[in-house]
C-alpha cells in the first residue's frame, strides 16, 4: 500500500471523529473531511472555497456563503455548483446531519475536495460566531 493511500485513509478515518484543518485535509488529498469551527472559518474566508449551505428550511447562514441548496436537491440543482469538480467546497447545515448526506451526494457527483463543518451552525454559534438571518 503506497504512502499516499495510507495518508488518505488516515485522514478519512480522522475526519469521522476528529477535526482536521481544512487546508491540511485538501492538501493530503482527502475527498472529504469534517473540520472544527476555526478551520471552517478559514475555509469560508478563503476565495478558494465554494461555500454551500445545505440546511432546509432556511434558518440563517454563515457570511461568505456562495449558495443555499437543500441537501436533498443537490443532484437536481447541479448546474448551480462549480463546473470544475476539483473546486474545494465547504458545506454546512444546522447540526451536521444534512451536510453529512450532502457530502456523500457531492462526492457521488464527482467533487473531490469537500470540507464539512462539524456540529453545523449550532457549533458555529456556540463558538460565538454570528449567523446571518434567514433570507440573506
Amino acid at each position: 500500500m503506497g504512502i499516499s493511500l495510507i495518508l488518505v485513509v488516515v485522514v478519512l478515518v480522522a475526519g469521522c471523529g476528529a477535526a482536521v484543518p481544512a487546508d491540511r485535509a485538501v492538501e493530503q488529498g482527502a475527498l472529504s473531511v469534517r473540520v472544527d469551527v476555526p478551520a471552517f472559518a478559514v475555509a469560508v474566508s478563503s476565495q478558494d472555497y465554494y461555500v454551500l449551505d445545505v440546511h432546509t428550511p432556511d434558518e440563517g447562514s454563515i457570511a461568505g456563503t456562495n449558495a443555499r441548496i437543500p441537501f436533498d436537491r443537490l443532484d437536481q440543482r447541479i448546474a448551480e455548483l462549480p463546473r470544475d469538480r476539483a473546486t474545494p467546497i465547504a458545506v454546512y447545515c444546522m447540526t451536521g446531519r444534512m451536510s453529512e448526506i450532502a457530502v456523500r451526494t457531492l462526492s457521488a457527483l464527482g467533487f473531490t475536495k469537500i470540507v464539512e463543518l462539524g456540529g453545523g451552525m449550532k457549533a458555529w454559534k456556540a463558538d460565538g460566531r454570528v449567523l446571518l438571518p434567514p433570507g440573506m
